[in-house]
């Protein structure tokens, strides 16, 4: 009897294909100050799991009638612009994606996060790294407690930019 006989079965190719798929880690930028100390614990968090690095873009609510912004366009490269140097110095692969903040302001107060985590978990995200004073919704505050209702995914506080003062007095005075 001639009978040949893979070495793979139908498990062992599952295993291997999801243990070497690294799950992004998001960074949420909002277009402020704080986006900068997002992006480096971001950084510092994808290059310690060898993952790459998702940027969120937070975007005001569309106009009405209005197509929705694509990762690709004007106004999100704006909001991602201050994270561009640092992860051209890390050399981290990237991509990017886009979060609206809902028009709505009677959908509850865990609304705006539960929109941000649903864009997360449809990049295959398990880690979210936000401003701990992000704006009304998206602190990272909100977005833990939606997480921890959720189930997920994990969510990370990055520290506010520290105000340092200025080091000469202004000339002329």
């Amino acid at each position: 009897m001639n009978t040949t006989r893979l070495n793979s079965s139908p498990a062992s190719d599952v295993a291997p294909s999801v243990a070497r798929r690294r799950f992004p880690v998001a960074a949420v930028l909002a277009d402020r100050l704080d986006d900068t100390a997002v992006v480096d614990v971001a950084v510092r968090l994808a290059a310690a799991r060898g993952a790459p690095l998702l940027l969120i873009a937070v975007l005001p609510p569309p106009p009405p009638r209005a197509k929705s912004v694509c990762p690709d366009s004007v106004v999100a490269r704006a909001v991602l612009g201050r994270a561009m140097p640092r992860l051209a110095r890390a050399g981290i692969a990237h991509q990017a994606a886009v979060c609206h903040r809902p028009a709505v302001r009677g959908g509850g107060r865990l609304h705006a996060a539960k929109a941000l985590l649903d864009t997360a978990v449809l990049h295959g995200c398990s880690l979210l790294v936000v401003s701990r004073s992000g704006p009304t919704g998206l602190d990272a505050c909100t977005v833990m407690e939606a997480a921890a209702i959720r189930g997920g995914p994990f969510v990370h506080a990055a520290s506010p930019v520290p105000w340092a003062p200025l080091a000469a007095p202004c000339p002329g005075r």
